[in-house]
């Protein structure tokens, strides 16, 4: 995939992604808002109906109680029903209520051209209400046994229907708004009918409730209940026929916020769930494409890098075979015998670099088998230094030993341990720029042996050592050729040390050297 290519699949899938977390936000929000919404019209057809049954509730228990006082009289109408009295007088106040409702008629024609027939009389019924208090002074000792007692008096009244009744409930609603709040209704009254209302419509938070008469606060209310300036929720109580009414009873929910997001909560989790998941599978896609990209550089890297150093034994290959046709020299056994073993030890090098390649291949599907027997890592490390002698002496370099051990024998198989240090020995040679200076160390603690190979040479960043052991990893250095190598036998040493039920680490630092530690299980 080429740099353009995968720039736009990144920002495609990236605009993708963002695309479905902001379309997810905004349907939750609206959730939230629909859930908000909800619950305000609940709770305030709930209010509705509560403010409803209590006005309904009195206006019930004062319709039974004065029908006792209505005439037997029957088939009375509404013609005939030209006057409705009532009169109080309170004792308490000194002062008599008097409520007078007169029904008025008034005839009024109707134009001809609305009918066909001639002209209709029509009579139009209206009420006139008169409302009088008389304040005075009583005397209850002179008025003696046949005074009024403080209840209503019905002076013209029979039994009512239809319109009559909507007349008696108004008479009704006008005298009751002067008896005080608190004897007309009780906190347990108001509660009750919250609570039936409320859970009847699956509100099952907690709430409070007051009721205020012209803005002040009165006793029917819950504990410590102030109007806030957030989100009360309010209805008018004992709202008379002209929609006017001295009482407002208020409710809040503390608890709102929280309950609205419990209800909600499944969805709420699902959302994020869903969201995370999408954004797993986002950065899992984008760091395999980009693992791809990466393995695809690095196999092309080892392709070039096994093409280089086939491409030098074969020519030299071949280079010999046209010297050995040569009829000057196929005649001289000498320089034949030599080209015959150069030939022979650029095939061995071709041959060692596919035994490399296919020895990571079995490490990788666990098919490379083990001897196990009784090793002494220092005997491996002098034998592995005895090969490497004559390279080191060539560049004017030394291998030193400094074994502090006194245990050095671990299991092992002794063919791969050897191939471990010299993939440690050849990557502290190539990569010194001057001569190789190499110091080999070796200790004990409680349950390890602990080898140190430390170098003198160009040394690793920070983020080189974390991909060192990596398969086919090659720092990348000017001309990704101009050091030898295929980045497999560091991915070798690590993985032969973990079957060997040890540890390695680097410690390097850039222009310094570096440090290899390996750390085997003592017998």
């Amino acid at each position: 995939m080429s740099k353009r290519s995968f720039f736009w699949v990144v920002l495609l899938m990236t605009i993708a992604l963002v695309g479905i977390i902001v379309v997810q936000f905004f349907w939750i929000r609206n959730f939230i808002e629909v859930s908000e919404n909800k619950f305000t019209n609940d709770v305030k057809f709930a209010l509705a109906k509560v403010a409803d049954n209590i006005q309904q509730r009195e206006l019930n228990d004062n319709y039974d109680r004065y029908s006792n006082l209505i005439f037997e009289k029957k088939n009375m109408t509404l013609s005939d029903l030209k006057t409705l009295l009532y009169q109080q007088v309170d004792t308490v106040k000194k002062e008599t209520f008097t409520y007078a409702q007169t029904i008025l008629e008034e005839n009024y024609k109707v134009p001809i051209e609305f009918f066909e027939q001639d002209s209709i009389m029509l009579k139009k019924i209206f009420s006139k209400k008169d409302i009088r208090i008389v304040r005075e002074q009583r005397n209850d000792k002179e008025m003696g046994a046949n005074i009024v007692p403080p209840e209503e008096r019905l002076i013209r009244i029979q039994q009512l229907r239809g319109a009559e009744i909507a007349e008696f409930e108004d008479a009704i609603k006008i005298f009751l708004d002067r008896i005080p709040l608190y004897v007309r209704l009780s906190s347990q009254e108001i509660e009750l009918n919250l609570q039936n209302e409320f859970k009847e419509r699956g509100i099952t938070t907690n709430f409070t409730y007051g009721v205020y008469s012209n803005g002040l606060a009165t006793k029917l209310r819950s504990e410590y209940f102030t109007i806030k300036k957030g989100k009360e929720y309010s209805i008018p109580l004992f709202v008379d026929n002209d929609g006017f009414s001295r009482y407002q009873l208020y409710v809040d929910f503390p608890e709102e916020r929280s309950y609205l997001l419990s209800t909600i909560s499944k969805i709420l989790i699902l959302s994020a769930f869903f969201i995370f998941i999408i954004m797993m599978a986002f950065g899992l896609a984008l760091y395999q494409i980009l693992e791809q990209k990466k393995i695809s550089e690095i196999k092309t890297d080892f392709i070039n890098n096994m093409t280089h150093e086939f491409k030098t034994p074969i020519a030299t290959i071949n280079l010999a075979l046209d010297a050995i046709k040569n009829p000057k020299i196929i005649n001289d056994n000498e320089k034949v015998h030599r080209y015959i073993n150069m030939i022979k030890e650029e095939n061995r090098r071709m041959n060692t670099q596919v035994e490399n390649v296919l020895k990571i291949s079995k490490l990788e599907n666990n098919q490379l088998s083990l001897t196990i027997d009784d090793v002494d890592i220092q005997d491996v490390i002098e034998e592995t230094i005895t090969h490497l002698h004559l390279v080191v002496d060539d560049r004017q370099g030394y291998i030193k030993t400094h074994f502090n051990a006194e245990k050095s024998i671990v299991k092992g198989d002794y063919f791969h341990l050897i191939n471990v240090f010299m993939n440690i020995f050849d990557n502290a040679i190539k990569y010194s720029i001057n001569s190789p200076n190499i110091d080999v160390y070796t200790e004990n603690d409680s349950k390890y042996l602990i080898i140190k190979v430390a170098d003198k040479g160009m040394g690793m960043s920070k983020s080189v050592q974390k991909h060192i052991f990596d398969k086919f990893y090659r720092e990348q250095k000017g001309n990704i050729h101009d050091i030898k190598g295929h980045g497999l036998g560091l991915s070798y040493v690590k993985k032969m040390v973990e079957l060997h039920q040890g540890k390695i680490i680097v410690e390097s630092e850039k222009d310094k050297g570096s440090t290899f530690i390996i750390k085997l299980p003592l017998l």
